[in-house]
Protein backbone atom coordinates (compact mmCIF):
# COMPACT_ATOMS: atom_id res chain seq x y z
CA UNK A 1 0.00 0.00 0.00
CA UNK A 2 1.21 3.65 -0.57
CA UNK A 3 2.51 5.24 2.84
CA UNK A 4 0.21 7.81 4.56
CA UNK A 5 -0.07 11.29 3.00
CA UNK A 6 0.77 13.19 6.23
CA UNK A 7 -2.75 15.20 6.53
CA UNK A 8 -4.33 11.67 5.94
CA UNK A 9 -2.70 11.17 9.12
CA UNK A 10 -3.47 14.42 11.20
CA UNK A 11 -7.07 13.99 10.02
CA UNK A 12 -7.72 10.89 12.35
CA UNK A 13 -6.46 12.43 15.20
CA UNK A 14 -7.84 16.22 14.99
CA UNK A 15 -10.19 18.79 14.29
CA UNK A 16 -10.04 20.74 10.67
CA UNK A 17 -12.45 23.56 11.37
CA UNK A 18 -10.52 26.94 11.92
CA UNK A 19 -7.11 27.00 10.44
CA UNK A 20 -8.03 27.68 6.85
CA UNK A 21 -5.39 28.57 4.40
CA UNK A 22 -5.95 31.54 2.08
CA UNK A 23 -5.65 30.63 -1.96
CA UNK A 24 -2.54 31.43 -2.81
CA UNK A 25 -1.21 31.66 0.49
CA UNK A 26 2.25 31.14 0.93
CA UNK A 27 2.98 28.03 2.99
CA UNK A 28 7.13 28.08 3.24
CA UNK A 29 9.50 31.39 4.25
CA UNK A 30 10.16 33.54 1.43
CA UNK A 31 13.56 33.98 0.40
CA UNK A 32 13.25 37.28 2.76
CA UNK A 33 12.36 35.23 5.68
CA UNK A 34 15.15 32.72 5.27
CA UNK A 35 17.61 35.52 5.39
CA UNK A 36 15.93 36.85 8.40
CA UNK A 37 17.82 36.49 12.15
CA UNK A 38 14.80 34.54 12.94
CA UNK A 39 14.98 32.13 10.66
CA UNK A 40 18.49 31.16 10.69
CA UNK A 41 17.84 30.15 14.44
CA UNK A 42 15.41 27.17 12.96
CA UNK A 43 18.76 25.88 11.10
CA UNK A 44 20.18 23.05 13.14
CA UNK A 45 23.01 23.86 15.21
CA UNK A 46 23.48 26.83 13.04
CA UNK A 47 24.80 23.99 9.76
CA UNK A 48 23.16 23.60 6.79
CA UNK A 49 21.40 20.65 6.01
CA UNK A 50 22.94 17.43 4.36
CA UNK A 51 22.49 17.08 0.85
CA UNK A 52 19.88 14.79 -0.26
CA UNK A 53 22.19 12.18 -1.41
CA UNK A 54 24.51 12.88 1.57
CA UNK A 55 21.13 12.63 3.74
CA UNK A 56 20.14 9.01 1.47
CA UNK A 57 23.95 7.71 2.27
CA UNK A 58 23.87 8.06 6.01
CA UNK A 59 19.90 7.35 6.47
CA UNK A 60 20.46 3.44 4.67
CA UNK A 61 23.47 2.80 7.24
CA UNK A 62 22.29 4.14 10.05
CA UNK A 63 18.86 4.63 12.24
CA UNK A 64 17.80 8.02 11.47
CA UNK A 65 20.13 11.04 10.35
CA UNK A 66 19.80 13.13 13.81
CA UNK A 67 21.16 17.00 14.30
CA UNK A 68 24.40 15.21 15.75
CA UNK A 69 24.71 12.73 13.44
CA UNK A 70 24.93 15.32 10.96
CA UNK A 71 27.44 17.25 12.59
CA UNK A 72 29.92 13.82 12.79
CA UNK A 73 29.43 13.42 9.21
CA UNK A 74 30.91 16.90 8.41
CA UNK A 75 33.40 16.85 10.84
CA UNK A 76 34.47 13.81 8.87
CA UNK A 77 34.32 15.80 5.93
CA UNK A 78 31.35 14.64 4.41
CA UNK A 79 29.26 11.50 3.83
CA UNK A 80 31.35 9.37 1.55
CA UNK A 81 34.74 9.86 4.54
CA UNK A 82 32.41 9.13 7.63
CA UNK A 83 31.31 5.97 5.52
CA UNK A 84 34.75 5.01 5.14
CA UNK A 85 35.38 5.86 9.01
CA UNK A 86 32.45 3.56 9.77
CA UNK A 87 33.62 0.53 8.00
CA UNK A 88 36.57 0.59 11.17
CA UNK A 89 34.73 0.33 14.15
CA UNK A 90 36.82 -0.42 16.59
CA UNK A 91 38.44 3.18 15.71
CA UNK A 92 35.28 4.87 16.79
CA UNK A 93 34.74 5.57 20.80
CA UNK A 94 31.58 3.97 21.44
CA UNK A 95 31.96 4.15 25.55
CA UNK A 96 28.56 5.15 26.17
CA UNK A 97 26.92 2.19 24.05
CA UNK A 98 29.43 -0.31 25.19
CA UNK A 99 27.91 0.29 28.73
CA UNK A 100 24.76 -0.21 28.19
CA UNK A 101 24.99 -4.14 28.63
CA UNK A 102 25.83 -3.47 32.37
CA UNK A 103 22.50 -2.64 32.65
CA UNK A 104 21.04 -6.44 32.43
CA UNK A 105 23.42 -8.67 34.48
CA UNK A 106 22.18 -11.80 32.99
CA UNK A 107 23.72 -11.29 29.41
CA UNK A 108 27.21 -11.74 31.21
CA UNK A 109 26.44 -15.23 32.48
CA UNK A 110 27.46 -18.20 31.25
CA UNK A 111 25.21 -21.16 29.91
CA UNK A 112 25.38 -22.63 32.53
CA UNK A 113 24.31 -20.00 34.83
CA UNK A 114 21.13 -19.00 32.90
CA UNK A 115 20.07 -22.36 32.92
CA UNK A 116 20.60 -22.66 36.97
CA UNK A 117 18.96 -19.46 37.20
CA UNK A 118 15.88 -20.61 35.24
CA UNK A 119 15.48 -23.91 36.87
CA UNK A 120 16.04 -22.57 40.11
CA UNK A 121 13.63 -19.72 40.75
CA UNK A 122 16.00 -17.26 39.48
CA UNK A 123 15.80 -14.75 36.35
CA UNK A 124 14.61 -16.92 33.65
CA UNK A 125 15.92 -17.77 29.94
CA UNK A 126 12.91 -15.89 28.48
CA UNK A 127 13.55 -12.63 30.47
CA UNK A 128 17.01 -12.84 29.89
CA UNK A 129 16.08 -12.54 25.89
CA UNK A 130 13.56 -9.79 26.70
CA UNK A 131 17.15 -8.35 28.03
CA UNK A 132 19.31 -9.23 24.58
CA UNK A 133 15.95 -7.50 22.81
CA UNK A 134 16.34 -4.17 24.91
CA UNK A 135 19.82 -4.17 24.81
CA UNK A 136 19.77 -4.32 20.87
CA UNK A 137 17.46 -1.66 20.86
CA UNK A 138 19.20 0.32 23.01
CA UNK A 139 22.50 0.18 21.13
CA UNK A 140 21.04 1.15 17.97
CA UNK A 141 19.95 4.59 19.77
CA UNK A 142 23.20 5.35 21.13
CA UNK A 143 25.78 3.69 19.78
CA UNK A 144 28.63 5.81 17.41
CA UNK A 145 29.19 3.09 15.18
CA UNK A 146 25.89 2.98 13.42
CA UNK A 147 26.86 1.44 10.20
CA UNK A 148 28.08 -1.53 12.58
CA UNK A 149 24.61 -1.82 13.60
CA UNK A 150 23.31 -1.93 10.97
CA UNK A 151 25.20 -4.87 9.70
CA UNK A 152 24.85 -6.95 12.63
CA UNK A 153 21.07 -6.45 12.61
CA UNK A 154 21.43 -7.60 8.59
CA UNK A 155 23.88 -10.44 9.51
CA UNK A 156 21.09 -11.66 12.56
CA UNK A 157 18.37 -11.81 10.30
CA UNK A 158 20.13 -13.60 7.47
CA UNK A 159 21.81 -15.80 9.50
CA UNK A 160 18.82 -16.05 11.99
CA UNK A 161 17.98 -17.81 15.48
CA UNK A 162 15.14 -16.60 17.22
CA UNK A 163 16.06 -15.54 20.65
CA UNK A 164 12.86 -17.96 21.60
CA UNK A 165 13.57 -21.18 20.49
CA UNK A 166 13.31 -23.65 23.15
CA UNK A 167 16.87 -23.61 24.60
CA UNK A 168 18.63 -20.87 22.17
CA UNK A 169 18.74 -18.61 25.38
CA UNK A 170 21.57 -19.89 26.78
CA UNK A 171 24.12 -18.71 23.90
CA UNK A 172 22.07 -16.56 22.19
CA UNK A 173 23.55 -12.93 23.43
CA UNK A 174 26.86 -15.03 22.83
CA UNK A 175 25.65 -15.62 19.39
CA UNK A 176 24.78 -12.34 18.58
CA UNK A 177 28.05 -11.13 20.41
CA UNK A 178 30.01 -13.47 17.32
CA UNK A 179 27.97 -11.73 14.41
CA UNK A 180 28.52 -8.03 15.23
CA UNK A 181 32.16 -8.85 16.12
CA UNK A 182 32.76 -10.71 12.11
CA UNK A 183 29.76 -8.30 10.56
CA UNK A 184 32.19 -6.26 8.18
CA UNK A 185 34.88 -9.25 7.91
CA UNK A 186 34.51 -12.31 5.27
CA UNK A 187 31.70 -14.10 4.88
CA UNK A 188 33.66 -17.31 5.01
CA UNK A 189 34.56 -16.22 8.77
CA UNK A 190 31.49 -15.34 9.29
CA UNK A 191 29.56 -18.86 8.19
CA UNK A 192 32.12 -21.00 9.70
CA UNK A 193 31.75 -18.83 13.10
CA UNK A 194 27.67 -19.03 12.95
CA UNK A 195 27.38 -22.55 11.75
CA UNK A 196 29.73 -24.09 14.64
CA UNK A 197 27.94 -21.93 17.32
CA UNK A 198 26.10 -23.86 19.47
CA UNK A 199 23.17 -21.28 19.45
CA UNK A 200 22.43 -22.03 15.67
CA UNK A 201 23.36 -25.93 16.67
CA UNK A 202 20.56 -25.90 19.18
CA UNK A 203 18.05 -24.14 16.94
CA UNK A 204 18.90 -26.35 14.02
CA UNK A 205 19.22 -29.61 15.97
CA UNK A 206 22.90 -29.96 14.57
CA UNK A 207 23.56 -29.84 18.23
CA UNK A 208 22.09 -33.62 19.28
CA UNK A 209 23.12 -34.35 15.76
CA UNK A 210 25.22 -37.91 15.03
CA UNK A 211 26.71 -40.45 13.12
CA UNK A 212 24.37 -42.81 13.19
CA UNK A 213 21.57 -40.41 12.85
CA UNK A 214 22.45 -37.26 11.25
CA UNK A 215 20.16 -34.52 11.67
CA UNK A 216 19.18 -32.64 7.95
CA UNK A 217 17.94 -29.44 9.17
CA UNK A 218 21.25 -27.25 9.77
CA UNK A 219 22.41 -28.80 6.36
CA UNK A 220 19.62 -28.09 4.65
CA UNK A 221 18.83 -24.30 5.54
CA UNK A 222 23.07 -23.54 5.50
CA UNK A 223 22.62 -24.83 1.92
CA UNK A 224 18.66 -23.05 1.07
CA UNK A 225 19.12 -19.98 3.13
CA UNK A 226 22.53 -19.35 4.28
CA UNK A 227 24.38 -19.95 1.12
CA UNK A 228 23.34 -20.72 -2.49
CA UNK A 229 19.53 -21.19 -2.21
CA UNK A 230 16.73 -22.73 -3.68
CA UNK A 231 17.53 -24.65 -6.65
CA UNK A 232 21.30 -25.13 -6.37
CA UNK A 233 21.77 -28.12 -4.40
CA UNK A 234 19.95 -31.42 -4.78
CA UNK A 235 18.71 -34.02 -1.43
CA UNK A 236 21.72 -35.89 -1.80
CA UNK A 237 23.57 -32.81 -1.55
CA UNK A 238 21.52 -32.59 1.92
CA UNK A 239 22.53 -35.78 3.13
CA UNK A 240 25.99 -34.79 3.16
CA UNK A 241 25.83 -31.85 4.12
CA UNK A 242 24.39 -33.11 7.16
CA UNK A 243 26.96 -35.90 7.49
CA UNK A 244 29.56 -33.53 7.24
CA UNK A 245 28.39 -30.92 9.96
CA UNK A 246 28.29 -34.11 12.90
CA UNK A 247 30.43 -33.93 15.70
CA UNK A 248 29.34 -30.44 16.73
CA UNK A 249 27.73 -31.16 20.21
CA UNK A 250 25.85 -29.21 22.96
CA UNK A 251 24.81 -31.04 26.33
CA UNK A 252 21.17 -29.63 26.06
CA UNK A 253 19.05 -29.46 28.99
CA UNK A 254 21.87 -30.66 31.43
CA UNK A 255 25.49 -28.53 31.25
CA UNK A 256 24.83 -26.50 28.36
CA UNK A 257 28.41 -26.90 27.64
CA UNK A 258 29.77 -27.06 23.47
CA UNK A 259 32.36 -29.43 22.74
CA UNK A 260 33.63 -30.98 19.43
CA UNK A 261 32.98 -34.96 19.46
CA UNK A 262 34.59 -37.00 17.13
CA UNK A 263 32.86 -40.58 18.25
CA UNK A 264 30.07 -38.50 16.78
CA UNK A 265 31.33 -37.46 13.29
CA UNK A 266 29.64 -39.44 10.08
CA UNK A 267 33.10 -40.59 8.65
CA UNK A 268 33.17 -41.76 4.63
CA UNK A 269 33.24 -40.24 1.83
CA UNK A 270 30.77 -36.98 1.35
CA UNK A 271 29.75 -34.63 -1.80
CA UNK A 272 27.83 -31.50 -2.12
CA UNK A 273 27.95 -30.06 -5.35
CA UNK A 274 31.70 -30.02 -6.81
CA UNK A 275 32.57 -30.50 -2.88
CA UNK A 276 33.99 -33.63 -2.75
CA UNK A 277 36.37 -35.24 0.91
CA UNK A 278 37.08 -38.53 1.87
CA UNK A 279 36.15 -37.06 4.94
CA UNK A 280 38.80 -40.33 7.03
CA UNK A 281 39.14 -38.53 10.00
CA UNK A 282 36.95 -38.82 13.19
CA UNK A 283 37.95 -34.92 13.68
CA UNK A 284 35.75 -33.33 11.09
CA UNK A 285 36.19 -30.08 12.04
CA UNK A 286 39.20 -29.60 9.24
CA UNK A 287 36.21 -30.89 6.51
CA UNK A 288 33.76 -28.72 8.19
CA UNK A 289 36.22 -25.74 8.05
CA UNK A 290 36.95 -27.04 3.68
CA UNK A 291 32.61 -27.43 3.33
CA UNK A 292 32.07 -24.10 4.77
CA UNK A 293 34.68 -22.01 2.84
CA UNK A 294 33.26 -24.08 -0.91
CA UNK A 295 29.74 -22.49 0.07
CA UNK A 296 31.08 -19.25 1.28
CA UNK A 297 33.19 -18.65 -2.18
CA UNK A 298 30.56 -20.26 -4.18
CA UNK A 299 28.94 -18.04 -7.13
CA UNK A 300 25.61 -18.89 -6.14
CA UNK A 301 26.43 -17.60 -2.68
CA UNK A 302 27.86 -14.28 -4.31
CA UNK A 303 24.81 -13.26 -5.99
CA UNK A 304 22.48 -14.53 -3.03
CA UNK A 305 24.58 -12.29 -0.62
CA UNK A 306 24.63 -9.75 -3.19
CA UNK A 307 20.80 -9.74 -4.49
CA UNK A 308 20.17 -9.29 -0.64
CA UNK A 309 22.56 -6.98 0.61
CA UNK A 310 21.31 -4.90 -2.78
CA UNK A 311 17.40 -5.72 -1.46
CA UNK A 312 17.96 -4.09 2.12
CA UNK A 313 20.21 -1.10 0.98
CA UNK A 314 18.61 0.01 -2.47
CA UNK A 315 15.38 -1.20 -2.61
CA UNK A 316 13.25 -4.42 -3.06
CA UNK A 317 14.37 -5.44 -6.75
CA UNK A 318 17.48 -4.45 -7.41
CA UNK A 319 18.25 -4.92 -11.31
CA UNK A 320 20.66 -7.72 -12.21
CA UNK A 321 23.61 -5.74 -12.97
CA UNK A 322 24.58 -4.25 -9.85
CA UNK A 323 23.67 -7.77 -8.02
CA UNK A 324 25.91 -9.12 -10.88
CA UNK A 325 28.40 -6.90 -10.17
CA UNK A 326 28.51 -6.93 -6.03
CA UNK A 327 28.92 -10.78 -6.67
CA UNK A 328 32.25 -10.03 -8.63
CA UNK A 329 33.60 -7.64 -6.10
CA UNK A 330 32.54 -10.40 -3.33
CA UNK A 331 34.13 -12.93 -4.87
CA UNK A 332 37.39 -11.11 -6.02
CA UNK A 333 38.10 -9.88 -2.31
CA UNK A 334 37.94 -13.19 -0.98
CA UNK A 335 34.45 -12.57 0.50
CA UNK A 336 35.40 -9.69 2.24
CA UNK A 337 32.23 -7.74 3.32
CA UNK A 338 34.16 -3.82 3.12
CA UNK A 339 34.45 -4.30 -0.44
CA UNK A 340 30.95 -4.96 -1.40
CA UNK A 341 29.74 -1.94 0.77
CA UNK A 342 32.11 0.26 -1.26
CA UNK A 343 30.58 -0.92 -4.60
CA UNK A 344 27.12 -0.63 -3.57
CA UNK A 345 27.05 2.95 -2.11
CA UNK A 346 29.22 3.75 -5.48
CA UNK A 347 26.90 2.50 -7.95
CA UNK A 348 24.17 4.33 -9.61
CA UNK A 349 21.11 2.12 -8.48
CA UNK A 350 22.34 3.32 -5.15
CA UNK A 351 22.17 7.03 -6.10
CA UNK A 352 18.82 6.82 -7.61
CA UNK A 353 17.23 5.00 -4.89
CA UNK A 354 16.65 7.89 -2.60
CA UNK A 355 13.50 7.02 -0.09
CA UNK A 356 13.02 3.36 -1.56
CA UNK A 357 12.96 2.05 1.64
CA UNK A 358 10.52 1.47 4.29
CA UNK A 359 11.44 1.42 7.79
CA UNK A 360 10.40 -1.82 9.56
CA UNK A 361 8.50 -1.09 12.96
CA UNK A 362 12.12 -2.02 14.71
CA UNK A 363 13.60 0.75 12.82
CA UNK A 364 10.59 3.17 13.52
CA UNK A 365 11.38 3.18 16.98
CA UNK A 366 14.91 3.40 17.37
CA UNK A 367 14.59 6.12 14.76
CA UNK A 368 11.52 8.15 16.19
CA UNK A 369 13.45 7.78 19.54
CA UNK A 370 16.52 9.26 18.28
CA UNK A 371 15.12 11.63 16.27
CA UNK A 372 12.62 13.51 19.36
CA UNK A 373 15.70 13.04 21.84
CA UNK A 374 14.68 10.16 24.16
CA UNK A 375 16.91 9.40 26.55
CA UNK A 376 16.33 6.01 28.49
CA UNK A 377 17.89 5.75 32.25
CA UNK A 378 19.05 2.20 33.29
CA UNK A 379 16.40 0.26 34.65
CA UNK A 380 15.68 0.44 38.02
CA UNK A 381 13.18 -2.46 38.13
CA UNK A 382 11.95 -4.43 34.74
CA UNK A 383 8.77 -2.01 34.78
CA UNK A 384 10.84 0.76 33.35
CA UNK A 385 11.58 2.04 29.76
CA UNK A 386 14.58 -0.11 29.37
CA UNK A 387 12.33 -3.50 29.21
CA UNK A 388 9.05 -1.66 27.85
CA UNK A 389 10.73 -0.29 24.49
CA UNK A 390 10.72 -4.19 23.52
CA UNK A 391 6.83 -4.35 24.09
CA UNK A 392 6.45 -0.97 22.18
CA UNK A 393 8.18 -2.53 18.95
CA UNK A 394 6.23 -5.48 19.65
CA UNK A 395 3.31 -3.35 19.68
CA UNK A 396 3.97 -1.62 16.09
CA UNK A 397 4.63 -5.52 14.72
CA UNK A 398 8.10 -6.62 15.56
CA UNK A 399 9.57 -8.39 18.37
CA UNK A 400 13.22 -7.87 18.30
CA UNK A 401 15.32 -11.25 16.87
CA UNK A 402 11.85 -12.96 17.40
CA UNK A 403 10.89 -14.25 14.22
CA UNK A 404 9.70 -17.97 14.71
CA UNK A 405 11.74 -19.26 11.47
CA UNK A 406 14.83 -19.52 10.48
CA UNK A 407 14.17 -17.56 6.90
CA UNK A 408 14.69 -14.61 9.17
CA UNK A 409 12.00 -11.32 9.01
CA UNK A 410 11.10 -10.00 5.86
CA UNK A 411 12.97 -7.09 4.26
CA UNK A 412 10.69 -5.80 1.66
CA UNK A 413 8.72 -2.95 1.77
CA UNK A 414 5.51 -4.29 1.35
CA UNK A 415 5.79 -6.39 3.94
CA UNK A 416 6.05 -3.62 6.29
CA UNK A 417 3.16 -1.72 4.94
CA UNK A 418 0.31 -2.97 5.89
CA UNK A 419 -3.09 -0.90 6.74
CA UNK A 420 -2.14 -2.52 10.70
CA UNK A 421 1.49 -1.62 10.52
CA UNK A 422 0.67 1.88 9.62
CA UNK A 423 -1.94 1.85 12.72
CA UNK A 424 0.46 0.53 14.90
CA UNK A 425 3.29 3.07 14.48
CA UNK A 426 1.09 6.01 14.23
CA UNK A 427 -0.35 5.17 17.78
CA UNK A 428 2.97 4.70 18.78
CA UNK A 429 4.16 7.93 17.92
CA UNK A 430 1.11 9.78 19.28
CA UNK A 431 2.32 7.92 22.28
CA UNK A 432 5.96 9.10 22.39
CA UNK A 433 4.96 12.52 20.99
CA UNK A 434 2.91 12.99 24.36
CA UNK A 435 5.35 11.07 26.43
CA UNK A 436 2.56 8.75 28.03
CA UNK A 437 4.05 5.29 27.39
CA UNK A 438 6.77 4.10 28.64
CA UNK A 439 7.54 6.75 31.28
CA UNK A 440 9.06 5.54 34.27
CA UNK A 441 12.76 5.55 33.72
CA UNK A 442 12.58 8.05 30.17
CA UNK A 443 13.46 11.52 29.67
CA UNK A 444 11.18 13.30 26.87
CA UNK A 445 12.03 16.83 25.49
CA UNK A 446 9.71 19.20 26.75
CA UNK A 447 8.03 21.26 24.07
CA UNK A 448 9.34 24.15 24.93
CA UNK A 449 12.45 23.04 23.95
CA UNK A 450 11.46 22.86 20.28
CA UNK A 451 11.38 26.49 19.68
CA UNK A 452 13.96 27.65 18.00
CA UNK A 453 13.74 31.04 19.43
CA UNK A 454 11.20 33.04 21.98
CA UNK A 455 8.56 33.80 19.42
CA UNK A 456 8.50 32.67 16.19
CA UNK A 457 5.72 32.01 13.16
CA UNK A 458 4.06 28.41 13.42
CA UNK A 459 5.57 28.06 9.70
CA UNK A 460 9.15 28.38 11.33
CA UNK A 461 8.51 26.10 14.17
CA UNK A 462 7.36 23.24 11.57
CA UNK A 463 10.44 23.83 9.36
CA UNK A 464 12.74 23.05 12.28
CA UNK A 465 11.25 20.60 13.57
CA UNK A 466 11.17 19.09 9.99
CA UNK A 467 14.57 19.37 10.01
CA UNK A 468 15.59 18.23 13.24
CA UNK A 469 13.07 15.01 12.67
CA UNK A 470 12.91 14.88 9.09
CA UNK A 471 16.78 16.78 8.04
CA UNK A 472 14.68 18.51 5.17
CA UNK A 473 12.82 21.53 5.29
CA UNK A 474 9.06 21.26 5.67
CA UNK A 475 7.08 20.87 2.56
CA UNK A 476 3.67 22.60 1.61
CA UNK A 477 1.87 19.61 2.45
CA UNK A 478 3.38 18.77 5.41
CA UNK A 479 2.92 22.50 6.73
CA UNK A 480 -0.70 22.46 5.92
CA UNK A 481 -1.15 19.19 7.46
CA UNK A 482 0.27 20.82 10.55
CA UNK A 483 -1.62 23.60 10.40
CA UNK A 484 -5.05 21.28 10.30
CA UNK A 485 -3.73 19.51 14.02
CA UNK A 486 -3.17 22.72 15.70
CA UNK A 487 -5.98 25.02 14.23
CA UNK A 488 -2.79 26.96 13.13
CA UNK A 489 -2.01 29.00 9.92
CA UNK A 490 1.85 29.35 8.66
CA UNK A 491 1.89 33.10 10.08
CA UNK A 492 0.45 32.29 13.75
CA UNK A 493 3.00 33.61 16.63
CA UNK A 494 4.10 30.81 18.78
CA UNK A 495 5.37 31.53 22.53
CA UNK A 496 5.50 28.94 25.20
CA UNK A 497 2.70 30.17 26.05
CA UNK A 498 0.51 29.76 22.76
CA UNK A 499 -1.73 26.95 22.91
CA UNK A 500 0.37 25.05 20.65
CA UNK A 501 3.20 24.81 22.84
CA UNK A 502 1.12 24.43 26.40
CA UNK A 503 -1.59 21.41 25.65
CA UNK A 504 -1.50 21.08 21.13
CA UNK A 505 2.23 20.05 21.02
CA UNK A 506 1.79 16.01 20.74
CA UNK A 507 -0.48 16.53 17.63
CA UNK A 508 1.94 19.01 16.03
CA UNK A 509 4.66 16.17 16.80
CA UNK A 510 2.81 13.22 16.16
CA UNK A 511 1.76 15.14 12.33
CA UNK A 512 5.43 15.26 11.66
CA UNK A 513 6.35 11.64 12.94
CA UNK A 514 3.17 10.57 10.77
CA UNK A 515 4.69 11.90 7.57
CA UNK A 516 5.89 9.58 5.15
CA UNK A 517 9.49 10.68 5.08
CA UNK A 518 9.65 9.78 8.23
CA UNK A 519 8.62 6.36 7.15
CA UNK A 520 11.04 5.40 5.09
CA UNK A 521 15.20 5.19 5.34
Amino acid sequence: MELPHPTGAASRRTLLGGAGLAAGATLLPTAAEAASETYTAARIGGHRLLDTPARHLVGRFSYGVTPALATQVRHHGGAHRWFEWQLQPSRIKDGDAGALVSWFPGLSWSPAKIWYETTHGGTPGWQVMQDYQSWVLLRRMTSNRQLLETMTEFWENHLHVPVYADGVYTWRKRYGDVLRTHALDSFENLLWASTTHPAMGIFLDNAVSDKDHPNENLGRELLELHTVGVGNYTESDVKSSARILTGWHVDEWNTWAATYEPTAHWVGRVKVGSFRSANRSADGRAVTRAYLRYLAHHPDTAHRIARRLATVFVHDNPPASLVNHLAKVYLHHGTQIRPVLRALVASKPFRNAVGDKVRDPEADLVATYRAIGVRVRKPASRNTAAHQITWVADGIGQSVGAWPRPDGQPVDNASWASPARMMGSMSFHYGAAGGWWPSQGIRYRTPVSWLPATTVQFKVLVDHMSQQILHRHSSDALLKACCQAVAATPTTQIDENHAVIRWQFPRLLTTILDSPDHFRR
